[in-house]
């Protein structure tokens, strides 16, 4: 952890009071680097922030100022192998291979190891010594396309996560009826879906007192996950929910652009 940081790349944020640096190292020299904002005026919340597939969480950095407005402290992530992350090389029984895409992954996969650890321990370990370093009130999470995937999984699996809001991040396999759909290495891996599919990682993630999860997407996206996905498998999980007694579930359909990103609406 390196404290009051200095990256000139959100020198111009506004209502920022310092940033943290965060460097979680992992198996195969996979490594993890995440940003802590904590704004000048806090309301003493903690939003985790997750980028994409496109690249580190400076593309994030219009909704990172969106949330310092409001006086949130923000915790930014980019996926595996992404943005400041490195690509390591690694040795395996097929010869040596730079860890260059997430497909990648299935060559370092053992019965003793998951690469799905380098995904959620990142979030984890640093959520560890945020709740033991800080008096935050809550905490929410939100993340953009395989950073929306990644905050559903982690949401269903951390109960810390009280609200948490993914955009353009999934749909149950049973509904990936385009090629644009079906999603990376970490979408499709059945050895890990055989535990919990999408629907019990929904249900999951919405559970438990004063919990909700959020599913927003873009109609009109260009990427994924397009179209209007309301009342096909979203009241069942409701149903499901209001029978435990506890937690919330809602999709969102954003029609005001036709981009893949976290809307100003």
């Amino acid at each position: 952890i390196e404290k009051n940081i200095i990256d000139q790349n959100y020198s111009d944020l506004k209502n920022l009071k310092q940033i943290d640096k965060f460097l979680i190292s992992m198996e195969y020299d996979v490594n993890s680097t995440s940003y802590l904002f904590l704004p000048e005026n806090p309301n003493d919340e903690l939003i985790i922030y997750h980028q994409g597939h496109d690249g580190g969480f400076i593309n994030g950095k219009n909704t990172i100022q969106f949330f310092l407005n409001e006086g949130y402290s923000v915790l930014a992530f980019s996926m595996p192998l992404l943005g400041m992350n490195n690509q390591p090389i690694v040795d395996t029984e097929f010869g040596e291979i730079k860890l260059a895409s997430h497909e990648y992954f299935q060559f370092i996969e053992s019965q003793d190891f998951s690469p799905l650890k380098f995904y959620f321990e990142p979030v984890s370990s640093s959520l560890n010594y945020i709740e033991n370093n800080f008096n935050f009130t809550n905490f929410y999470m939100i993340g953009i396309s395989g950073g929306g995937w990644t905050t559903t999984v982690y949401s269903a699996i951390d109960e810390r996560i009280s609200k948490s809001f993914s955009i353009a991040g999934s749909v149950p396999l049973l509904f990936r009826t385009s090629v644009n759909d079906l999603g990376d290495y970490e979408q499709t891996l059945p050895n890990f879906y055989k535990i919990g599919n999408y629907f019990d990682l929904y249900i999951l993630a919405s559970y438990g007192n004063d919990r909700k999860h959020i599913q927003i997407f873009n109609k009109n996206d260009p990427c994924c996950f397009s179209g209007d996905p309301r009342g096909i498998f979203d009241d069942d999980i409701q149903s499901v929910l209001q029978d435990f007694g506890n937690g919330n579930y809602i999709i969102y359909l954003d029609e005001t652009h036709a981009e893949h990103k976290i809307s100003d609406y």
